[in-house]
């Protein structure tokens, strides 16, 4: 019986939340990623598009939510999701006309491409703050829970309890269904392998007839829609806080170098990689060596909670000193 509320524990306290957040770091790597393989350069950008996106999906969750519209127990941020992606694909391809274009015609160098970024990430900083506020948001409304406590210890009598929430299960389910529509848009539509080729080689693409712009706006909308749907699959499980998605830069780009820069498999790999990471190293294990049979005086916590992100850091210097390519070899889609 000890054994069994062992690995409730464990279940409850490390896998689920990890798979939660593994997903969430997936989605966002997965753009990061995409933008690397085709466009050629690191947008460091990329957190506060998660930003401005969940923004943007809380304002219209409000506003439905205001005139009386919900989903009944799954959360009204579903709802206005893809109104939040709509404006975030615009406000990138503008972008993308107004500043990264010019660096495209003069071929500039991929490291002026990640200055540039910076500058842009400042800049939606500074946009997210104006449009919704620094403030702490929660915005899950709907059924909170699918496994409660009292009813997971009435169906199983174990003392440790089991607690499953329902932005924890949504977030798995869409990130598998929007993993599940990537791979195939890129392996199945002309415009996927288009994307692909010209990843690949870009002149070979373009003596083909191959449409660069195209390519290029494409890119911009899918991985607006990645980031949105990550950022607002973090902001219901969590809440929404605009620097928390500042700070969430770095587990994400980790994830996507762990795995390997270029390689969607490898950002999927590395979100889950780093997630359960952080969650393992950061949980005070003391609760289990009990069931176990040892007892012992502190929280058997190998780092506090405010230091997870020191996690993603030291993984992604040991991946770079000892497998640069990533685990799974960074490469064109």
């Amino acid at each position: 019986m000890d054994l069994l509320n062992a690995l409730v524990a464990i279940l409850n306290y490390v896998v689920i939340p990890a798979t939660a957040y593994g997903a969430q770091l997936a989605l966002g790597a997965l753009g990061v990623t995409l933008i690397y393989g085709i466009l050629r350069f690191s947008n460091f950008a990329h957190g506060d598009t998660m930003a401005f996106g969940t923004a943007v999906t809380i304002i219209v969750t409000w506003g439905l939510q205001a005139a009386g519209v919900s989903l009944g127990p799954l959360p009204t941020a579903l709802l206005a999701l893809p109104f939040g992606i709509a404006i975030t694909a615009a406000l990138m391809l503008a972008t993308d006309r107004v500043i990264y274009r010019y660096y495209r015609k003069v071929h500039a160098a991929p490291v002026i491409l990640v200055m540039v970024s910076v500058g842009v990430m400042f800049l939606m900083n500074g946009i997210t703050r104006l449009l919704i506020g620094v403030d702490e948001i929660r915005f899950d409304d709907g059924a909170r829970f699918l496994i409660t406590a009292r009813e997971w210890r009435d169906w199983t009598g174990l003392a440790e309890p089991l607690t499953l929430r329902s932005t924890q299960a949504i977030t798995v389910v869409v990130a598998a269904a929007v993993v599940w529509a990537l791979f195939w848009f890129l392996a199945k539509t002309r415009t996927g392998k288009s994307m692909r080729a010209f990843s690949d080689n870009e002149d070979l693409a373009l003596l083909s007839g191959i449409n660069p712009n195209r390519v290029v706006a494409v890119t911009w909308i899918i991985a607006a829609a990645l980031a949105t749907t990550a950022g607002v699959l973090y902001g219901l499980d969590k809440s929404f806080k605009a620097f928390n998605y500042f700070q969430l830069l770095l587990p994400v780009f980790a994830a996507a170098i762990v795995g390997g820069l270029g390689n969607p498999l490898g950002a999927i790999a590395g979100g889950f990689i780093i997630a359960f990471s952080e969650v393992g190293v950061t949980y005070a294990w003391k609760k289990v060596a009990g069931y176990l049979g040892y007892n012992a005086d502190g929280l058997l916590q190998l780092l506090s909670t405010e230091y997870k992100f020191a996690v993603s850091f030291v993984i992604l210097i040991i991946v770079l000193l000892f497998k640069p390519t990533g685990l799974f070899r960074g490469k064109s889609f």
